[in-house]
């Protein structure tokens, strides 16, 4: 028996005026969706997280049977074992997300200090590039890097922090929900607080006049003008999941937070180079390959930031729609041809919307009962009557034997 995990980040969500009162889902062509539907079970899955800050790798941490509540341990330490940061369970690993920040009073005014008067113009600095990215934290840690502050380089505007032997209990704020508002209420609160905002607005005046930043704002594109320090967390040690369910397994994904997941749960992590970028066809051949010599991958893909954080409604039924025909079709078409498996799809919302994430589970040759209709949509999870499960129980279902 093989194990599949197809975990699609960001692409459930709430009925849209636009759409005529309906979700992307269910505007979306999604027949490899659906037939899944109709041949398992289809629910919710409910995430245990009282009390835990959200952040990302959240839900990927419950898939997996780990409890958020005691194994969660933020997005920053997910970050860095995907990204082979060493980080001991004494330090603190930081989210250290470029931002662009300006004055509220507009373009006249100049900003000289962080608070009030201050707002979140752009939460990804305009979904800076890579290589600009990397020349900018370079120049950050030069200048504020220390023995017990560094920083790393990721992609994108997804950097880290790790400060040896720090303080964990500040309060610290997601950027992007702060877009458009002012920052003062935002900016790190409690122990620690005063060390993280002073590197904050260290990084503001050495990035606010780098070169690299000279030439966006040229080009009419966002500076990357601040360092956002968020996502906080201790290095966590999680128990083997391939021990315990006694599979051998692979997660393949370019997001690093997903990879961290997978990397922590025991499971080995496929090379990005491998991943063409992202390419969901990338994802569903290699995914493939592994199982020729794994029993479980775990699959993670999801919307591209431009989707994600952008207002274009249709661009995310569009995404839905390459969900299904470039990963699930492709997926589950080869696994037929392998052998019985044994899948789960689940399906959260987009950053920023809570709610049940939608599932569907079943083996190879399933048959569902009346359930012709039925799609992969929100709609259809809730009138399918099965009461929502606990994600974090999930996996012992998952990986039974019986």
């Amino acid at each position: 028996m093989k194990y599949v995990i197809v975990h699609a980040g960001g692409m459930a969500h709430y009925p849209q005026e636009e759409l005529g009162g309906r979700t992307p889902l269910q505007v979306a062509a999604t027949p490899h969706l659906d037939r899944l539907a109709q041949g398992g079970e289809l629910g919710q899955l409910i995430i245990p997280a009282s009390g835990v800050h959200p952040g990302g790798g959240l839900i990927g941490t419950a898939i997996l049977g780990y409890d958020p509540r005691k194994f969660y341990p933020g997005p920053g330490p997910l970050e860095a074992a995907s990204l082979g940061v060493s980080a001991t369970e004494q330090d603190v690993v930081y989210r250290c997300t470029m931002v662009t920040l300006a004055p509220e009073g507009g373009k006249g005014s100049a900003i000289k200090k962080l608070g009030p008067h201050v707002i979140m113009d752009d939460a990804t600095a305009g979904l800076i590039e890579t290589e600009d990215a990397r020349e900018l934290i370079d120049a950050i840690n030069e200048q504020l890097g220390s023995e017990t502050i560094q920083f790393y380089p990721g992609a994108g505007h997804r950097h880290l922090m790790v400060w040896v032997n720090g303080k964990s209990k500040a309060i610290c704020t997601d950027p992007q929900s702060l877009l458009g508002q002012s920052i003062a209420e935002a900016l790190p609160s409690g122990d620690g607080a005063d060390i993280l905002r002073k590197l904050m607005e260290a990084a503001y005046f050495i990035l606010r006049d780098h070169p690299v930043n000279g030439e966006r704002v040229t080009a009419g594109k966002k500076p990357a003008n601040c360092l956002w320090l968020w996502g906080e967390g201790r290095a966590a040690i999680w128990p083997s999941l391939v021990e315990q369910y006694e599979v051998a397994g692979a997660v393949v994904a370019t997001n690093d937070v997903h990879r961290g997941v997978g990397i922590s749960a025991g499971l080995e992590a496929v090379d990005p180079e491998r991943l063409d970028g992202g390419d969901l066809r990338a994802k569903a051949t290699v995914a493939l390959e592994e199982f020729a010599k794994k029993d479980f991958v775990y699959v993670h893909a999801k919307l591209t930031d431009e989707v994600i954080h952008g207002t274009d409604i249709k661009a995310k039924v569009r995404g839905i729609e390459e969900f299904d025909r470039n990963l699930v079709g492709p997926l589950v078409e080869g696994l037929d041809k392998q052998g019985p498996y044994r899948f789960l799809v689940i399906c959260d919302h987009t950053v920023g919307i809570e709610g049940p994430a939608l599932y569907a589970f079943g083996e190879s040759g399933g048959k569902g009962a009346d359930t012709v209709s039925r799609r992969f949509t929100e709609a259809d999870a809730i009138a399918s009557n099965i009461p929502a499960r606990d994600a974090t129980k999930f996996a012992n279902k998952f990986f039974s034997k019986s």
